[in-house]
């Protein structure tokens, strides 16, 4: 799980607050009632995106994902866990509500975010990529990655960091969301996601 100390570190890079708040900007004017919103908490809500599309990718969300959605955006948001009025929630329903005009953006910034964390490091980033550095064995591979590389896996695709090396199961048309938004964020040729990728096992599609 990625901690609001953490979004508070990557938010120190100029090139990245500078991309969350012309997002913002634009996501703001389109739906004023967010006005309050902090910068902190914008984040939290578009970092939430992958587990909405995926969610969405059979064309609803069950109880148990929107319960999850629900943990991961309150964990995120400094201080709101303790507040009686949530400030996310209403932008999460209204993201749901409207996911298709803001994807992809989302995803932009969740790549900026990502990848600019990892340029300050280029021989990580480069091992990181490198097809060579692949072991074919998930967990030893996850070891072997950059911590915030890590992190972020485990926020945008499962519940928990934890989750990565369980045994998890997947229906097709989520599996085919995950790689589309690997690709969105410009991490679908790094061995390390290939091997998550590939660790999934496939399941029914399951009413809702």
């Amino acid at each position: 799980m990625i901690t609001d100390s953490e979004l508070v570190v990557l938010m120190e890079d100029q090139e990245v607050l500078k991309a969350v708040l012309k997002l913002k900007t634009d996501f703001l004017t389109s739906e004023m009632d967010f006005i309050h919103i902090g910068d902190d908490d914008f984040v939290s809500l578009v970092l939430l995106a992958p587990s909405i599309g995926i969610a969405l990718s059979n064309n609803s969300i069950s109880l148990y994902e929107e319960l999850m959605l629900n943990r991961k955006a309150r964990k995120l948001s400094r201080g709101s866990y303790f507040l009686k009025i949530d400030p996310i929630s209403p932008a999460v329903n209204y993201l749901i509500a409207n996911f298709e005009v803001w994807e992809d953006r989302f995803y932009d910034l969740i790549k900026i975010m990502l990848h600019t964390t990892l340029k300050d490091s280029p021989v990580i980033s480069q091992a990181l990529f490198n097809k060579e550095a692949r072991t074919g064995r998930l967990g030893r591979d996850i070891l072997n990655a950059p911590y915030i590389f890590v992190k972020f896996l485990g926020f945008l695709f499962v519940e928990d960091v934890e989750d990565l090396l369980n045994k998890r199961g997947i229906e097709q048309a989520e599996l085919e969301k995950v790689k589309y938004i690997g690709e969105k964020i410009g991490i679908l040729e790094a061995p390390v996601f290939q091997d998550f990728v590939e660790s999934f096992e496939l399941r029914e599609l399951k009413r809702r």
